[in-house]
């Protein structure tokens, strides 16, 4: 059995190998079901079957759960309206090279991972083909740019969605798709051991940690890091025994949050990891944190964040006019309420979130009716969605 598969950025590469693993187990988990007749006879009409494999653009959790990489996700991993158009001729020819290698050889399904803006396309090109398409996170087009759900629906016979109104939107304007809970919700204990998280990091002992997350993408640490650095410094000088942990996916950021800290804060007690960042959230008294895929982890992790967003003036300029909601965090979309602040474009300031993480830290009652709300959205995302969404491509695949 062979899958076409196609993931952007870290949280693409997560979701998808949590995906590849469930499908492949129940694949396999049917197979020894069977009899040995059953088999014999499956394995003479369909001897591809025999084994689940899994190509097309992975990340590294992807290729350690299997997935030959045609391209790899860091090469779609790109923000903001303008900033996509610096890369749009490289994403154009990446999806015309996939596309091209899974017509002239086609998989039983394709399964685009995330990445609307990349995939849909994909799919589009392939269901045209007679290729059967399934998408595992629905765009936020409830949120803005609600004319895609046309598209959406040419696409793709399936939408996997892991938040709970998306499945009603779809019902609402005729598409097919199905609520599967959210995997990180599965992947992310009840309840956390911050002193077990310090101790893997090797963090100082009994300081208050915050936990410094600029983003995964190499323009939202441009945008974001001197400003994130800012804040580290504004809170340290208003309340002694701080200390900073920042992960960052790789070495090109990294790089460059230790130029915004050269230049801010090299005096300033920083731990600085290249990925983990689950674990400097889990470690964390308070977590400030570009909105994205993040904010939601560090809901789930129970920890109380600030969340900031920041894209070119261009950007947000179209943005503004196109979106439909009034939040911009996901745990505030999913309570439909603002539990979190959030700050965005010049509102992104040191003293505004600097303030705001210090209330938690000041007033902890403040900071435990948030956690307690924190764990109520646990429940109702851990629905085992790996499990769930598997089910639902072989059930598409054998109809």
């Amino acid at each position: 059995m062979r899958i076409g598969i196609s993931a952007g950025e870290a949280s693409g590469d997560l979701l998808a190998a949590g995906l590849m693993r469930a499908i492949r187990a129940k694949v396999e988990a049917r197979r020894a079901a069977a009899s040995e007749q059953e088999r014999a006879e499956e394995d003479r009409r369909n001897p591809l079957r025999i084994a689940v494999t899994f190509e097309g653009i992975a990340g590294p959790r992807m290729m350690e759960a299997g997935c030959r990489a045609l391209f790899t996700t860091d090469q779609l991993a790109v923000m903001g309206i303008t900033e996509v158009l610096g890369k749009l001729r490289e994403l154009l020819r990446i999806r015309r090279v996939l596309a091209q290698h899974f017509i002239a050889d086609p998989p039983e399904i394709f399964v685009g991972v995330d990445a609307p803006d990349f995939n849909l396309g994909l799919e589009l090109k392939l269901r045209k083909r007679g290729i059967r398409t399934a998408h595992f996170v629905s765009p936020s087009v409830w949120a803005w740019r609600q004319y895609r759900v046309k598209k959406i629906k040419r696409a793709t016979e399936l939408m996997l969605c892991v938040f709970p109104f998306e499945e009603e939107f779809y019902r609402e304007h005729g598409g097919n798709a199905i609520y599967v809970g959210h995997p990180l919700a599965d992947e992310i204990p009840l309840e956390v051991d911050t002193e077990a998280a310090r101790e893997r990091l090797n963090l100082p002992k009994g300081r208050e940690i915050v936990a410094i997350l600029p983003g995964s993408r190499g323009m939202e640490v441009n945008n974001l890091g001197a400003e994130f650095v800012r804040t580290a410094r504004w809170m340290a000088e208003r309340r002694s025994g701080l200390h900073f942990v920042t992960p960052l996916v790789n070495g090109k950021t990294r790089a460059m949050f230790e130029q915004a800290l050269a230049h801010g804060g090299a005096d300033l007690p920083f731990t600085l990891l290249e990925g983990r960042s689950h674990d400097a959230m889990a470690a964390a008294d308070v977590v400030l944190l570009a909105s994205g895929t993040a904010a939601l982890e560090c809901m789930l992790l129970k920890k109380p964040m600030v969340v900031a967003y920041r894209v070119s003036k261009l950007s947000e300029m179209i943005l503004r006019r196109m979106i439909r909601v009034p939040y911009y965090s996901l745990p505030n979309l999913l309570a439909g309420d603002k539990l979190v602040a959030e700050f965005v474009q010049d509102d992104v300031r040191a003293d505004h979130l600097g303030s705001n993480l210090l209330a938690f830290l000041a007033e902890p009652d403040k900071a435990l009716a948030l956690k307690a709300r924190f764990a109520e959205m646990h429940l109702q995302l851990r629905c085992g969605a790996a499990d769930r969404a598997a089910q639902a491509i072989l059930e598409l695949m054998r109809r």
